[in-house]
């Protein structure tokens, strides 16, 4: 899992509108700013409270204090009234609100269970702490209101530069002293008699992230019971033709045997497929837990309120063709109503668990009950995965067609499979991603006790051409899915097929200990196709040793041969085959066995026969993956039955093969450690802000930052630059050179303008100079040709030999910034040899993106140069990391090139553009707004 340094400071971000979230129990509540129009919805909280709830919130059962705490609101105190009364239970202020004064509300239903506010400046800590102060309805206590509000609270106090909150209570006040204990930050405690000072720091750490996860798991999973194992379900729309959507949902809930409660709305008819119906919602006998709408899109967003106020728990739409409009007015009302949404334009979903076997989907045939979770976007996908699925003999724990995904998203399943006790196999096919970093952050969770496989979906993008810097270009949306799914230990792949291949590898074998293979085989010729394909797909043959080839030699017939691939002939029995596939499984030299059999006429034993032996082999109890290729088969995949569990038989190598590298690097992914980020020194977080803010205060749309702005930037994190000087006119750039000139006496001339990027293309630049002369003659140059653009040059030593190399940063609007590293120089773009993480990075992400280029054996010392200071190209890739994680107005930045030298790790020319945006929180607990 990600970490963060002890001291890393959050993002800034603004404070945003109004947001739903969900309670311990699923219960949904709307948390929004407060302000003076709330006043006397605040002041009815507190007169509701009992006298011992008073007491403890504001040290005695004052009215009157309750009446001065609702006053804040409106930023003035009551007139006549005492001086403001030291915080209490987990109080500010009780007085005069000041400019910094901010108040979260959460409501449910139109009626206000909580309050939080604070006001900074006021606390003996002094700058940058805020007093606060929390009180939930009696009737709201131990559901999580408050811990959610001092969530939200604590990002918009880290948006405005608070890093700690203050609050006084009573020592017996343990409810309150227990929320701040349990919220995962770092909290000190003063006790001085009955009283307690706590001063809770907001830094965001990982121990912090980790504690709003498992609170946001526990209450997602609660909120998802009424879609997953609800007691009724009622179809709305069944419509009386036979072909009708509606219909076809109710008769799968009926002949697929769910355990609770069908019920039915239609308007046209009284009994539908012998379930009677009511002409209503309002009509119906019961308020259903789950309710399915197959309804017209223009009718979606009424339906769905009759739903709300009737009581239903949770709405599945297969409606398609909703506008803004009628999106927008359905997702509010389930967030009034509190109703979960799957879909709308969905398949529907199933869970086959045996106390609920719900089929309330429209698919063909009912999904096999098993283990393996499936979540799609697109309906057809759903029923290509549950087809597949069913033919390998794998069945589904639960499945469910998310459709344009409103609400109900890949990461709510993740945790709903991760503690359902049944899924054992994850499989996603997701279009779009709303929360890139909260679904990175659980799938690394859950992927560690199950595995995590996608369909990579959406791969093309238009309008690569027109990106402007070496970063923008190389940043596809490939490169950045891929990131998050190489970090978050996920198999990714490219295709449905290609995904089932995988899965009857994960799902019938253990895992590889590593790449190693070897393939055994009754013909020759197929066993190089099959070495070809594993080499390909990266796993590697390595030779046998000694020992192995005489065991093998031993058991096969006479012309066998035993290096690797293994030749056992096509006169080899099924006695035979089974005794050298035995031994190889055994054997410590390899980590996986590829059996590779072509039906012959000559055989011993007939094809079935040798397959038999493949599932019939003497000794399983070794922890080795065995695959077979078999040439005839008609099938892409198969499961055979085997002695001990089952056996992915593939029509084609390469499938063998991918199934298996897959496995590898899932193996692989799950040897390592959680990764952490490497705490930073000399980071100037601050300072940099202020660079950004005056920079956007001159220019409001953003742009290219001025060398000085840029060169300020990097001090800021650490990151080295050439030396270098700015100059206006010819006679600066001479000055310049001479103070610059290295031991060689050259210098570089550089031109610029605003939107200036590809120097060397333009031929904007001037090499090797030496002396007055020659630095002139280049300025002039420059000024003719440029010097209605130019304003400026910049003067640089000319760098000495070394391995020139690209960095950079791209900020995605919905996955964050993406940090890449490669192959540097003008060659960059068409070598295209780049790798790619989301940051922020933590010391394992850093490592591959290292080692992932084809060009990293040159920085480990390949080629006679030496390795270059490898821990200074880390430090790089981490403050670059860090830079762009403080900083969301950061669009691109592009270090190109880097020089890479064994001593030292030097940018040499950088540009970075600025646009004015503020980011969200991403580990904010909320739900999904349309827009």
């Amino acid at each position: 899992m990600t970490g963060t340094a002890p001291s890393s400071p959050a993002p800034r971000t603004t404070p945003t509108a109004p947001a739903h979230a969900l309670l311990a129990d699923g219960t949904t509540v709307r948390i929004r700013s407060g302000g003076p129009d709330d006043h006397d919805a605040v002041l009815r909280l507190y007169e509701g409270m009992s006298p011992e709830h008073l007491r403890l919130r504001f040290f005695a059962a004052s009215r009157r204090s309750a009446a001065q705490a609702a006053d804040r609101l409106r930023g003035r105190s009551v007139p006549g009234a005492p001086a403001p009364a030291r915080p209490a239970g987990t109080t500010g202020t009780t007085g005069t609100a000041g400019s910094g004064y901010r108040a979260l509300l959460a409501e449910h239903d139109g009626h206000l269970v909580g309050i939080a506010e604070y006001e900074p400046g006021t606390a003996p800590s002094g700058h940058g702490s805020a007093d606060i102060a929390l009180a939930v309805d009696d009737q709201w206590h131990h559901r999580g209101v408050g811990t959610l509000l001092l969530e939200h609270l604590v990002s918009l106090a880290r948006a405005e530069g608070i890093t700690a909150f203050t609050a006084d209570a009573l020592a017996e006040n343990h409810d309150v002293l227990k929320v701040f204990a349990d919220l995962g930050l770092s909290t000190a405690r003063h006790f001085d008699g009955v009283e307690v000072h706590c001063v809770v720091h907001l830094d965001q750490t990982d121990r912090y992230l980790t504690s709003v996860e498992a609170r946001g798991r526990t209450a997602d999973v609660a909120s998802l019971r009424p879609l997953l194992r609800p007691r009724s379900v009622a179809v709305i729309g069944v419509g009386r033709k036979p072909g009708s959507v509606g219909r076809a949902v109710l008769r799968n809930l009926r002949t697929g045997g769910f355990t609770g409660r069908v019920l039915a709305v239609s308007p046209h008819a009284t009994t539908v497929l012998g379930v009677h119906t009511a002409p209503s919602v309002a009509a119906l006998p019961e308020a259903p837990d789950l309710a399915v709408l197959a309804v017209p899109a223009g009718q979606v967003p009424a339906v769905a309120e009759e739903c709300g106020k009737a009581g239903v728990g949770a709405l599945v739409v297969v409606s398609s063709g909703l506008d803004a409009t009628t999106a927008r007015a359905l997702l509010d009302t389930c967030r009034a109503h509190g109703m979960r949404l799957v879909g709308p334009n969905c398949l529907g979903l199933a869970n086959g668990a045996p106390d609920v076997r719900l089929d309330a989907t429209f698919a063909a045939a009912h999904p096999r009950p098993g283990s393996a979770g499936v979540a799609v976007q697109s309906g057809g996908v759903g029923i290509a995965l549950l087809s597949g699925l069913a033919r390998l003999g794998i069945g589904v724990s639960s499945f469910v067609s998310l459709g344009d995904k409103y609400d109900v998203s890949g990461n709510d399943l993740l945790q709903w499979w991760e503690g359902d006790g049944t899924t054992d196999l994850a499989l996603l096919h997701l279009e779009s991603f709303g929360n890139p970093r909260a679904f990175s952050r659980t799938a690394r969770r859950v992927t560690r006790a199950l595995p995590i496989l996608t369909v990579d979906a959406g791969r093309t993008e238009a309008g690569r051409a027109a990106a402007a810097s070496h970063t923008a270009a190389a940043a596809s949306r490939t490169m950045t899915r891929r990131a998050l799914f190489a970090q978050a230990g996920i198999t990714a792949t490219d295709s449905v097929l290609e995904l089932l291949d995988a899965a009857a590898l994960l799902h019938s074998q253990p895992l590889p200990a590593g790449p190693r293979v070897a393939v055994v085989t009754n013909a020759g010729g197929a066993g190089v196709l099959a070495a070809d394909a594993c080499v390909e797909a990266g796993l590697s043959l390595p030779p046998l040793d000694a020992s192995l080839i005489d065991d093998v030699l031993g058991v096969l017939p006479d012309g066998a041969s035993a290096t690797n691939p293994v030749d056992a002939t096509a006169a080899v029995s099924e006695e035979q085959l089974r005794a050298c596939v035995d031994r190889v499984t055994a054997s410590a030299c390899v980590d996986a066995v590829l059996v590779v059999l072509v039906p012959t006429a000559v055989a011993a034993a007939t094809g079935d026969v040798l397959v038999r032996s493949l599932t019939h082999t003497s000794d399983r109890r070794h922890a080795t993956p065995v695959a077979a290729v078999l040439i005839d088969q008609d099938k892409p995949v198969r499961l055979l039955p085997a002695t001990t569990g089952s056996l992915p038989a593939y029509a084609e190598p390469q499938a063998a093969a991918r199934a298996l590298a897959h496995a590898a690097a899932r193996a692989r992914w799950l040897a390592r450690p959680p990764g952490t980020i490497p705490a930073l020194t000399g980071v100037d977080t601050g300072r940099a802000r202020e660079v950004v803010d005056t920079y956007l205060k001159r220019n409001p749309d953003g742009g290219w930052l001025h060398p000085r702005d840029v060169a300020e930037l990097l001090d800021c994190y650490g990151i080295p630059q050439l030396p270098w000087a700015w100059a206006e006119t010819e006679d600066d750039a001479v000055l310049a050179a001479e103070r610059l000139k290295g031991p060689d006496g050259l210098v570089v001339l550089k031109a610029h303008w605003p939107g200036l990027l590809h120097k060397a293309e333009q031929h904007a630049l001037h090499l090797d100079l030496r002396g007055d002369a020659q630095v002139r003659g280049a300025y002039r140059d420059l000024e003719t040709r440029f010097g209605h653009l130019m304003t400026g040059v910049v003067v640089q030593p000319l760098a000495p030999r070394g391995t020139e190399l690209f960095a950079g940063v791209v900020q995605d609007e919905v996955f964050g910034p993406l940090v890449l590293f490669g192959l540097g120089g003008t060659a960059t773009e068409v070598l295209a040899d780049h790798a790619a993480r989301l940051a922020p990075l933590t010391d394992h992400d850093v490592h591959d993106l290292i080692t992932a280029p084809r060009c990293a054996p040159l920085l480990f010392g390949r080629g006679g140069g030496g390795p270059v200071d490898l821990e200074g190209l880390e430090q790089l890739l981490l403050r670059l990391s860090r830079l762009a994680s403080d900083l969301p107005q950061l669009a691109e930045a592009d270090l190109n090139p880097v020089l890479a030298r064994p001593d030292r790790i030097t940018a040499l020319d950088v540009r970075i553009r600025l646009l004015p945006r503020q980011s969200r929180d991403p580990y904010l607990r909320q739900m999904r707004r349309l827009g």
